[in-house]
């Protein structure tokens, strides 16, 4: 046994050093200090363990010497990383290179440092941003009436309109010196969360302003020409914008799109200028049936070279008023009965100075980056936002309907079966608002979220379908009947809207939130990939060096970290949170190193082929979003003070990612193409099989219970939609109602009981409670609590009824083909 403790001090030592991080510099002295006292300590002579230190000394001190380890081991690898490293197109480039990381790359790192998470500031509103919601916004939610707005108008009415120019909610991001409000995207979120609460038509139309669109773009890249001229008269609603990007033969892939701009000479406002021919077909562009102002997506190209030597000048953006001779807007497109402003843009031989660029001509080409960077920004705030929105109220109408729906003499919500669509409907819309808050936070903070809005966008709008499906459900046929008072139809048939546009979900999960993730937040691959492009031979050896043996040390650690944190069920590890929390943190860093390492095994198993492995891409993506969304609850949590009362919201939504996470990684390694090596990493991630479990039926209990009863974990559940409890807004009505309904429930079991008896021979309900108050069984008070619930109760589980000339359709529809 002496013999070997020398070799299982350096193990264990490595196995200490690996789970740390250590250097490797420090891993050879305390692996040489480890031997030498292994052998001191076991009695064993020097040539006992004289040979093993000849040995580490071989192999470690080579490697620690920095120009021997670059001729002998990198430079070889370097070669071979040239040769199997796939061409990136250069869009593929862009889009890499595109935005920032945040804490997104501490998950992927396998080692997260939650002081970061926990040191970035409280997300809070400003007073004026607070009283604009309290104000303005509350006096617009007055104004609407959603029946109004989807069926009898298809549009918004003309007053509304005008109140949200007057009120510049087409400028929440404009700066104020350009005569925007400058609200930050925190406040730019709780406006669209309260209105998208209460009329998805009317989000719509204020959304698209202020996200990806021409005033995003001017503030970002425009000239001070075109900033002084344009963002006021878009603050102040006299110029109404669109973006027009999505046309019959480029939808996802929108780099492909064949729209284009001929450089040329043309005449302008009686003058033979430089500028460019455009000839255009799109579809799909939101507020384009009354835009002013079009921002317009188009490839460049410069025949004659009047620029330069280039050709094909690449992705350009180009402002058209809406007078621009030869311009076609066309009819409007109707999304699935939701009737934001929607239709095609169309124009053949159009010219348009150079002038029109936005940016000028310095940024001609340049359109591809511009776009990526403003969708980051913008799809992290508009669709996460509108979906939240709509989950809040969800939560609002489906709990206390839940509570004043009554079958077979109780609460439809006390039903197990309905229980676990409640449980359903909170824990998901506590996950997605916390999404939908770091998001947003992150956009504040300076960054350009590529892969959290990605994150923010798939996982908000899936997470809300399945909400959207669980209300419909427990609502029943309340919910299915159309008509002024259905708050939940609507929300339905747009939900598959927001899966679809700025990027389908099944794209964004397949190729963009571990495509990017795996290289943009890779502590090494994108430092390993931007090194081959170093002209400078020496420079680029040293480069490619340093992040080379960085990353396999990283992997080492990954490895070993995954293996120990699954060994003992992530209980151990130093973390921050209290009692109730600490094991929290301690499972994300199971899942982050299990991530890291699968990940890093993937990527060099399968090189450019993973491009192709779109169903192991998004379960990797899986993992990774997951992870974000835990982090964000938690951070959330910690931001509110460790709420006692949130503690089941946390723990469903928690336990739900977690499976989530262990389902998508068991996925990646059942399906992975080579198996020795997927055995290897099943026997590292999960030593003791898997352990994760969706969450309980006790715990969906008392995560139903929270929303079908008022309570402070609930109010900040549904907190920023619209409450008020006016004549427009049977929700706010409900959630007023919901205290009478819970006094009422043991008087309504107490009648019951004395209906059972035979006491009562009345056959109607008014009869009856007339009858037990006579008796005594009742007091008048109980009678009329009782009454006062039916009637009120009577309005919320009533549905319309229309004649049929009210249902026809005013004109027959002529179909044309775009």
């Amino acid at each position: 046994m002496s013999a070997f403790a020398p070799l299982l001090a350096v193990v264990v030592v490595s196995l200490i050093a690996a789970y740390q991080r250590a250097g490797l510099l420090l891993w050879t002295i305390a692996a040489a200090v480890a031997l030498a006292a292994g052998a001191w300590l076991a009695g064993s002579s020097w040539l006992a363990w004289g040979l093993p230190l000849l040995v580490l000394a071989l192999i470690a001190l080579p490697l620690n010497l920095a120009d021997f380890r670059r001729r002998t081991f990198s430079a070889p690898l370097l070669a071979v990383f040239q040769k199997a490293m796939p061409q990136l197109s250069d869009t593929e480039q862009i889009a890499l290179e595109a935005g920032t990381v945040g804490f997104e790359g501490e998950l992927f790192s396998g080692k997260p440092d939650w002081s970061k998470l926990l040191a970035q500031p409280k997300p809070e509103l400003s007073v004026e941003e607070q009283a604009f919601l309290d104000g303005p916004v509350e006096e617009l939610c007055a104004m609407v009436n959603d029946w109004q707005i989807s069926h009898e108008l298809a549009d918004l009415p003309p007053e509304i309109w005008d109140f949200l120019k007057k009120k510049k909610f087409f400028g929440l991001v404009i700066p104020k010196e350009h005569g925007g409000l400058g609200f930050s995207a925190l406040a730019h979120s709780a406006v669209l969360q309260k209105l998208a609460g209460l009329s998805i038509t009317l989000a719509s139309n204020v959304a698209v302003p202020n996200s990806l669109g021409p005033g995003e773009l001017l503030v970002q890249y425009g000239t001070p020409e075109q900033k002084d001229y344009y963002l006021p008269r878009l603050a102040d609603g006299r110029e109404v914008p669109c973006f027009a990007l999505t046309g019959p033969y480029a939808g996802s892939d929108a780099t492909a799109i064949p729209d284009i701009g001929i450089l040329c000479k043309g005449p302008w406002n009686g003058a033979n200028v430089l500028g460019v021919r455009l000839t255009f077909d799109k579809r799909y562009i939101t507020l384009a049936p009354i835009a002013t102002l079009i921002g317009l997506a188009f490839r460049m190209y410069d025949p004659e070279h009047l620029l330069g030597d280039k050709e094909d000048l690449g992705i350009t953006l180009a402002l058209l008023p809406r007078d621009t001779q030869g311009l076609d807007i066309g009819r409007r497109h109707l999304p699935l009965n939701t009737p934001f402003q929607n239709g095609p843009v169309r124009g053949r031989d159009i010219f348009v100075p150079l002038a029109q660029l936005i940016g000028g001509p310095d940024m001609a080409g340049h359109g591809w980056r511009m776009l990526i960077e403003c969708l980051s920004v913008g799809r992290a705030v508009s669709l996460p936002s509108h979906t939240t929105g709509g989950s809040r109220a969800a939560v609002a109408a489906t709990g206390a309907y839940a509570r004043i729906r009554k079958q077979f003499g109780i609460a439809i919500g006390r039903f197990e079966g309905v229980e676990e669509a409640l449980a359903r409907i909170a824990g998901n819309a506590y996950a997605i608002s916390a999404l939908t808050l770091a998001a947003a936070a992150a956009v504040d903070r300076g960054e350009k979220p590529a892969v959290p809005s990605a994150i923010a966008k798939y996982h908000a709008t899936e997470r809300a379908r399945e909400i959207a499906k669980d209300a419909m459900d427990v609502h029943g046929g309340k919910g299915v009947i159309l008509g002024p008072r259905n708050w939940l139809g609507r929300g339905w048939q747009a939900a598959p809207i927001a899966i679809t546009v700025e990027g389908a979900n099944i794209m964004t999960r397949s190729f963009m939130i571990f495509g990017q993730g795996a290289i943009r937040c890779h502590p090494y691959v994108l430092k390993e990939m931007q090194a081959l492009r170093i002209a400078d031979r020496r420079e680029q050896l040293k480069t490619f060096d340093a992040a080379l043996f960085g990353h396999v040390g990283f992997a080492i650690s990954n490895a070993v970290r995954s293996l120990v944190l699954g060994l003992t069920f992530a209980k151990i590890g130093r973390v921050p949170g209290d009692a109730y929390t600490r094991r929290y943190y301690r499972k994300l860093n199971r899942y982050a190193a299990a991530l890291a390492l699968v990940a890093d095994t993937t990527m060099l198993v399968l090189g450019g082929r993973l491009k192709f492995k779109e169903k192991l891409s998004a379960r990797l993506g899986d993992v990774l979003s997951n992870l974000y969304i835990a982090s964000a609850m938690l951070k959330r949590f910690e931001d509110q003070g460790r709420p006692v009362a949130d503690q089941p919201l946390l723990a469903w939504a928690f336990h739900d990612s977690t499976y989530r996470m262990q389902e998508a990684l068991d996925g990646v390694l059942r399906n992975f193409p080579l198996r020795p090596v997927a055995w290897l990493l099943r026997a590292l991630v999960f030593p003791l099989g898997r352990h994760e479990a969706p969450p309980s039926d006790r715990l969906g209990h008392r995560v139903a219970a929270l929303i079908t009863t008022p309570n402070e974990a609930r109010d900040r559940l549904i907190g920023q939609i619209y409450l008020t409890p006016n004549a427009n807004n049977p929700v706010g009505r409900m959630q007023v109602l919901l205290k009478d309904v819970i006094a009422a429930e043991p008087v309504e079991r107490k009648f019951l009981k004395i209906v059972k008896s035979g006491a009562l021979k009345a056959y109607d309900y008014d009869g009856q409670l007339a009858q037990a108050v006579s008796t005594g069984a009742l007091s008048q008070a109980e009678c009329d609590l009782l009454a006062h619930v039916r009637a009120a109760a009577f309005e919320f589980i009533s549905v319309d009824d229309f004649d049929s000339a009210e249902l026809a359709a005013g004109k027959r529809a002529r179909p044309a083909l775009r």
